[in-house]
Order: C-alpha cells, then sequence, then structure tokens
C-alpha cells in the first residue's frame, strides 16, 4: 500500500483567493486541492477497509462543524520554510480530530509534534523567499468561512498527486 494522508478538504466561496496564493508559492498547488492534514503521510500495512473502519470508530460522535481561516503566518522546520494560512475557528474540533486518528492503528505514526491545524499555501526554498512571500500575502483580508462535513483519505499517487480513497461523512 502506498502514502496515504487524512485531510479535510474545505470547500470555501473565495477558495480562488486560496488557490491563486498557492499558485506562486506552494509546489504541490496543482497536485493536491487546498487542504488541513490531520494525519500527516504514512506508510501502512492496513487496508482501506481496515483504515475506513478505524475513521468511523473514531469520529463516529464528530458532527459538522464550522471553520474560519484568516491570516498568515511563517513557519520554518526541518522540513522546509512554510507560509501557512490560520485556522481561527474550529482549531478545537480539528485537534480532537488529529488526536483521535492518531490512536490505536496509527499511533505508531504519530511523530509526537505539537500540531497546529492550519492550512500550507507555500513552500519555498529559503527564508529571504519566506519572508517576501509572507510580505506578499498579507495584502490578503479575506476570510474563509465553511462547514466541515467530510473526513478524507488520499494516496500519494507516484508524481505526487493525490487520489481521494474514502470519504467518511459526519452525522
Amino acid at each position: 500500500m502506498g502514502a496515504r494522508t487524512i485531510m479535510i478538504f474545505p470547500e470555501f466561496d473565495n477558495i480562488d483567493v486560496i488557490n491563486d496564493i498557492r499558485k506562486k508559492y506552494d509546489p504541490l498547488a496543482n497536485l493536491v486541492l487546498p487542504h488541513i492534514t490531520l494525519v500527516f503521510p504514512f506508510d501502512s500495512e492496513l487496508t482501506n477497509e481496515e483504515l475506513k473502519l478505524h475513521l468511523i470508530g473514531s469520529l463516529g460522535d464528530i458532527n459538522p462543524f464550522k471553520i474560519e481561516l484568516e491570516g498568515f503566518s511563517k513557519h520554518k522546520n526541518k522540513y522546509g520554510n512554510y507560509l501557512f494560512l490560520n485556522v481561527v475557528e474550529g482549531m478545537d474540533v480539528i485537534k480532537n480530530i488529529h488526536d483521535r486518528l492518531y490512536k490505536d492503528k496509527l499511533k505508531q505514526f504519530d511523530a509526537g509534534l505539537d500540531y497546529v491545524p492550519h492550512m500550507t499555501v507555500g513552500k519555498v526554498s529559503s527564508m529571504e523567499l519566506l519572508d517576501k512571500a509572507y510580505d506578499d500575502v498579507n495584502k490578503y483580508n479575506d476570510k474563509f468561512s465553511t462547514v466541515i462535513n467530510k473526513i478524507s483519505v488520499e494516496m500519494i499517487g507516484e508524481h505526487e498527486e493525490s487520489i481521494i480513497i474514502i470519504e467518511h461523512e459526519l452525522n
């Protein structure tokens, strides 16, 4: 089984703003839709059916919930220089989902990092480019709001493209 990821793919009325920013700064913009990662890429022997059952068992009592994203932040870690669109509403629910999914069958893939819900809108090669990108996106003052009613599992294809293999509807 190839690498899989568990994500939220929010659908905003003004998503074109996010897409425009990602086209400039995110090398994955043409491969995966704007998303909030809940479980980072993992390679597991779990079948898709077992993974689907894990979602049902972990998220059975999670109802659709509202999220709002607004404002940007920059982050540097061992994986690169990132530009994030910040989650300002729904953060607690997203963290709860993240924590639940990393229990039991996916526990071994939890890197133990401090999880802060966000949408990555850029990854650049240097801090200088990150500073420039950050200055550029701060001209936007858009708010992005929607109701989340499903959690998706994607498989990462051989060219890093996103292939949705499971969609779990929230009650």
